[in-house]
């Protein structure tokens, strides 16, 4: 054939027709070939015989091969994995369309015999380190549980800090045979079988994952830094109450900083407060931040307000950021309060525990304003936007809603006996 496409082999067969292919494909289940399109030079159909027919579909390449959303190292990997899916959707449509009607996942009973040792081993080091880690000690049966199995265990757990938090689906290769997690039935395909939770290592089927509840227990051995994760994955994987960087940064503010001129508004040395980062990447609670290593205390609150800044959802989160500027925008004070109120009410449990333990630090460091001179319009200014920020990066939104994010944070401090 000539001008055949490079990355094309022996399989291409030049500009035919659909009749054409169907003659050369007849009787042979499985085999295919690829064509240029008659009436669209430049373009490429797969034609596959499968069921006693051709089915042809448009093909794709973007430096792999594709039809639909997986893509391919080559076209032969590309057929294995439709026939396995065309078999499979064929021969047990009825089954697959059943199989989401009566999961495992509320009544796994292979879980039980661990979740009691389990549970005992996170009590434990809950009350040492406040951590929820299932997989650290060393040669124990615990070791060998599965996702399913641990969240079990969690969910059986007295654990007060156990905020709702949607599962991380990412589409995932399983190499060899697998199992979905949530009804028990066999993944299919060669590639992207289904998809697993980045957080916490739950592996379920695509469509599996519309049901599976809002129940995920990150798990620290995914939890590879503390900056710039998911404030609610974080407070989960710690099993706490709060970020560990939130609490370590404001115990060591107000033990000796609350007198500090220009707290909060004064900026420590970058470098400095990079080091803090990356201790509490590397170390997590234990990272020390003392004055012996670092006097400076405007490197801490840098460090803390870092810490906000890099959230990948903010405290108050995209999804209410909107509610609480058309909130800061009503001129009668009683209504406004209230109308913050309700918004604070639709914050994620984790989120508003954050935001009501910053705020009753913010009043502390409002009561020295005496020898800080930072009082609640100051530290508005400063958090505003470390806080809350559009859901559109836009600098014109940003520029326009500065004054409604500085009242915002200025109204929570002054009022936060009453608004929490």
């Amino acid at each position: 054939v000539e001008n055949r496409p490079k990355y094309y082999g022996r399989e291409f067969h030049g500009i035919i027709s659909r009749e054409q292919a169907d003659e050369i494909l007849a009787g042979v289940e499985g085999a295919y070939i690829l064509r240029e399109s008659q009436r669209q030079p430049g373009c490429y159909t797969l034609a596959l015989r499968f069921g006693n027919q051709t089915l042809n579909y448009r093909l794709f390449y973007d430096g792999k091969h594709f039809v639909g959303e997986k893509r391919f190292e080559s076209i032969h990997d590309l057929v294995t994995d439709g026939l396995i899916t065309l078999y499979i959707e064929t021969k047990a449509s009825e089954y697959i369309s059943k199989m989401t009607t009566n999961p495992i996942y509320e009544h796994i009973g292979y879980a039980t015999l661990l979740r009691e040792k389990v549970s005992r081993r996170l009590s434990r080091t809950k009350n040492e380190s406040r951590k929820a880690s299932v997989t650290s000690e060393e040669n124990t049966p615990v070791e060998k549980i599965t996702s399913l199995v641990r969240r079990a265990a969690l969910t059986q757990n007295d654990n007060h800090f156990n905020y709702e938090k949607a599962h991380n689906f990412k589409v995932h290769t399983f190499r060899g045979p697998h199992w979905c997690e949530y009804c028990a039935n066999f993944m299919w395909g060669l590639i992207a079988q289904g998809v697993r939770c980045s957080d916490c290592g739950l592996n379920v089927h695509k469509q599996c994952s519309k049901y599976v509840p809002n129940d995920c227990q990150p798990d620290l051995k995914r939890i590879k830094r503390v900056y710039c994760c998911d404030l609610t994955t974080l407070v989960k994987a710690h099993n706490t109450q709060r970020p560990m960087v939130v609490d370590s940064c404001i115990r060591e503010i107000e033990a000796r900083g609350l007198k500090s001129e220009g707290l909060y508004r004064v900026s420590g040395f970058t470098e400095h407060i990079e080091d803090v980062k990356m201790a509490f990447d590397r170390d997590g609670d234990k990272a020390d931040i003392s004055a012996s290593i670092y006097p400076d205390i405007n490197i801490i609150t840098g460090a803390l307000k870092l810490y906000f800044r890099d959230l990948p959802i903010p405290v108050i989160t995209y999804d209410t950021y909107s509610k609480f500027i058309e909130a800061a925008k009503i001129s009668n004070p009683d209504e406004r309060l209230e109308a913050i109120h309700e918004v604070l009410m639709l914050l994620p449990a984790a989120h508003y525990e954050t935001l009501r333990y910053l705020m009753i630090h913010l009043k502390k460091v409002t009561l020295h304003e005496k020898e800080n001179f930072m009082n609640a319009e100051n530290l508005g200014i400063v958090f505003g936007p470390t806080l809350m920020r559009p859901p559109e990066d836009s600098t014109l939104a940003t520029l326009n809603d500065m004054r409604y994010q500085k009242l915002i944070v200025q109204i929570l401090i002054e009022n936060e006996d009453v608004l929490f």
